[in-house]
């Protein structure tokens, strides 16, 4: 089963809170993963799809509609279709607390952040929580032989499990166009799709390099604020992510500009019209593109509440990720796409800074092994493990 740990933690979240809000790119799983969630719950269940018209008609007078089903979990997919239900919910899961049912009442499938985190949060504050499901990552797999094939499809079910790389290429491309022609102008923003596809697409070319908003708004041709609202619709569709710096009060010179990543890799290949392994690998993407694929796998077995981050100096010294696990406990990887892979002096200096607990060389070998300085090379699969642990 895929997303078996997510489907363990959504379950206990529903033992705790009234209302559970899992959120995730479109075909990423949310609608199989929550019906599955539902069926093996010993209470009944009611599943609405907000996109199907018949199923938002049941809702036209949704306070009556849910009284009615107040024994069942309520599964709620899509739910920015209909974002004034939140205001509902929350009166709906006051009145099943004073029944005396004190959690489990609702799940609800999102398609993005985007104004679905700030519509629940003020409607529902102490009542929800919230859980991402990301394409599948390395520790979902059954075998060590898929890791590549997962670097080059990306974890989208339906690229990753396609017969072929063919199938697999001509999914995501339509998965890209359908993203810009149809999905996104349903969360009511007018950007023309060629020109976010574009915006897209520069993004893929510049993998794991810092945010440069002149540059990107001179190739565009639209101002740097406009170039700021496409980023942060990237981001919001989970589509993007924006690593921060990381930054203290030093008096260290460090980057204060975000390094963007394309988070799935195989929309990034889709992007750049790579379709196989061996395009890849003679692009000059391949290591920056592995290097985002590890930091999505890194960050998701990361224990809850770590906040990542990269670390680089005015004067070079350089840290891939930075996982600060407590305020007062951080690890410091470095990720090389190499099978001899080797560390930068910087490196050190950069985890001296830090007080880095533990120290990785991340790369796609099999074997771990101990390196200078207190550097442990592992293979990616053992990284998660041991942030796992």
């Amino acid at each position: 089963m895929l997303h078996r740990d997510l489907q363990t933690l959504v379950g206990k979240r529903l033992e705790q809170f009234p209302c559970v809000a899992l959120l995730g790119p479109r075909q990423v799983g949310k609608t199989t993963l929550a019906r599955t969630i539902a069926a093996e719950r010993e209470e009944p269940s009611l599943y609405l799809d907000l996109e199907n018209p018949s199923d938002r008609r049941r809702l036209d007078d949704a306070p009556a509609f849910l009284s009615q089903h107040q024994d069942k979990l309520v599964v709620l997919d899509e739910i920015h279709r209909v974002p004034e239900l939140f205001e509902i919910l929350r009166g709906q899961i006051d009145d099943r607390r004073r029944a005396g049912r004190q959690h489990g009442h609702f799940l609800v499938l999102g398609s993005a952040n985007l104004d679905l985190l700030k519509q629940s949060s003020e409607s529902l504050a102490g009542r929800i929580t919230h859980l991402e499901l990301r394409p599948l990552q390395p520790q979902e797999l059954d075998d060590a032989g898929s890791m590549e094939r997962l670097w080059v499809r990306g974890g989208f079910p339906g690229s990753f499990l396609t017969p072929d790389d063919e199938a697999s290429f001509a999914w995501r491309l339509s998965f890209i166009r359908s993203y810009l022609e149809r999905d996104i102008p349903q969360f009511g923003i007018r950007i023309p799709a060629e020109t976010l596809e574009r915006f897209w697409t520069m993004l893929a070319h510049g993998q794991a390099s810092l945010l440069n908003a002149q540059r990107l708004s001179s190739s565009l041709g639209v101002s740097w604020h406009t170039v700021t609202h496409y980023l942060d619709l990237m981001v919001d569709l989970l589509l993007v992510r924006r690593l921060q710096p990381w930054a203290n009060n030093t008096k260290k010179r460090l980057v204060k500009s975000p390094k963007l990543y394309v988070r799935d890799s195989g929309l990034l290949h889709a992007l750049l019209n790579l379709p196989n392994l061996h395009e890849i690998l003679g692009h000059s993407v391949a290591g920056p593109s592995w290097e985002g694929h590890a930091i999505e796998a890194l960050i998701a077995a990361a224990p809850t509440g770590t906040k990542p981050y990269f670390y680089r100096s005015a004067t070079g010294h350089e840290i891939d990720l930075v996982l600060e696990l407590s305020a007062s406990k951080r690890w410091a990887i470095e990720i090389k796409r190499s099978s001899a892979p080797k560390l930068e002096p910087g490196f050190h200096l950069a985890a001296d800074h830090l007080k880095a607990d533990r120290r990785l060389l991340v790369y796609p070998g099999v074997e771990p092994f101990p390196a200078p300085g207190g550097v442990e090379v592992m293979p990616l699969l053992d990284a998660v493990a041991a942030l796992r642990a």
